[in-house]
């Protein structure tokens, strides 16, 4: 299995951003496969909507650096690990502006990033970005069809009804070929139908170690991924090629063999081939997510 991890974005971790490059540069050394980073922009104050089904907001999210400095740190800093977005919410940005700064970041990369895309689910931040939260999931597909015409069309022209690129020239193409995979992060059944149709891959969730009495989250990711395969299939693609990432999720009482026996059972249970832990409750300060960095990667391949 490939393992990554989510680089030093958020909470007391973003408060040193002078130690994201040598994070990424340790991380590599110590046997990462990827490196990955999300999309927060504010944590309200009266939040209309809560994280995860609550009714309030994680006082880790309010720290937030931007994804694309981290990831074109990262780039510069490594030679080897995949970069990843799970997930940068597609809806906020102006396609055009969205293709500039990930085309930028495949090529200081050399063809190493890996698209994930998704919707949020802020109210909030939507306002604060000035795009009607109503209108994320078409917004979504526009960026989809905009950000594959930026990669495969020169000139290059889209109109949709939110977004529009007029005709023009855009030389730089990414270094990944056709352009980099698009995966899409998605629950609601109206979501999981745009990942079947749309994505060349899906990024589940699992909470580790799970809610007491809560279902078993790696029983319920494979069946959805199973699901999601079998949609993909009716759609008339090959569900062989269709790839899953696995973002690990440990709260603050997660132990390192909370987190390998997660990785082990999802390869085993759903045929999961890559994962990454984000460790935004485990550590505050960035020495000792590299000591879990390398925890995890040494009991995970029986070092």
């Amino acid at each position: 299995m490939r393992i990554g991890f989510a680089l030093p974005q958020f909470g007391e971790l973003a408060h040193h951003p002078e130690d994201i490059a040598r994070f990424a540069r340790r991380a590599e050394e110590l046997g990462a496969d990827s490196l990955w980073v999300g999309d927060r922009l504010l944590a309200p104050v009266h939040p209309t909507v809560g994280y995860a089904g609550t009714d309030t907001i994680p006082p880790e999210f309010r720290t937030a650096l931007d994804p694309f400095t981290l990831l074109a740190t990262a780039a510069a800093a490594t030679e080897r690990v995949q970069l990843g977005t799970n997930v940068i919410n597609a809806p906020w940005y102006p396609p055009a502006m969205l293709a500039r700064s990930l085309t930028t970041v495949d090529l200081l990369s050399a063809g190493r990033l890996l698209v994930g895309l998704g919707t949020g689910w802020s109210p909030e931040e939507y306002e604060a970005v000035n795009v009607p939260m109503a209108e994320r999931g078409r917004r979504l597909d526009e960026s989809i069809d905009a950000l594959t015409a930026w990669w495969t069309e020169n000139p290059v022209e889209y109109r949709g009804r939110h977004w529009t690129v007029p005709a023009g020239h855009a030389d730089l193409k990414p270094a990944s070929r056709p352009h980099p995979p698009i995966y899409l992060a998605a629950f609601a059944p109206a979501a999981l139908r745009r990942v079947a149709r749309r994505a060349d891959g899906w990024l589940p969730i699992a909470i580790v170690p799970g809610k007491p009495g809560g279902p078993d989250p790696v029983a319920a990711l494979a069946e959805q991924l199973g699901a999601v395969r079998e949609a993909v299939e009716r759609e008339g693609r090959d569900p062989a090629r269709f790839d899953a990432i696995l973002r690990i999720n440990p709260d603050a009482v997660a132990s390192v063999e909370d987190i390998v026996t997660t990785l082990v059972r999802a390869e085993q249970e759903a045929g999961i081939q890559h994962a990454f832990v984000d460790m935004i409750y485990l550590a505050n300060e960035v020495d000792q997510a590299l000591d879990t960095v390398q925890r995890v990667l040494e009991r995970a391949r029986g070092n």
